[in-house]
């Protein structure tokens, strides 16, 4: 008498089981898509750039070469551009990250 009863419990506890897996894989499916890495910098300026901040702010390393610099310039600066609604600061940013990187110039005090 005892071995159905723990037949049966041990069937209920693997249906309760299932159920939460498929329930659990459905919740997993349903979700949103995540970015695994962010596109862009986030965060504050500082007042002198540096290279580390430059590579940053375009989503690049630091040992980029100079074609791949200007690619990512140009992405960044498609979606920031005051053109179209972008913010004049952050243009300017974004061409100083570039000339620092690309190495035009050296690294200088922003003027806001």
């Amino acid at each position: 008498m005892v071995v159905p009863i723990v037949a049966g419990l041990a069937v209920a506890a693997a249906a309760y089981a299932g159920r939460y897996g498929i329930q659990a894989w459905q919740a997993f499916k349903a979700r949103p898509p995540t970015v695994r890495m962010r596109k862009f910098y986030e965060g504050g300026f500082q007042p002198k750039m540096t290279r580390r901040e430059a590579a940053l702010i375009l989503g690049v390393r630091e040992s980029t070469a100079v074609d791949k610099v200007k690619e990512a310039h140009r992405r960044v600066m498609v979606a920031n551009h005051p053109d179209a609604g972008g913010s004049h600061y952050l243009a300017s940013k974004i061409n100083e990250a570039k000339d620092l990187m690309i190495g035009k110039t050296e690294s200088s005090s922003s003027a806001f």
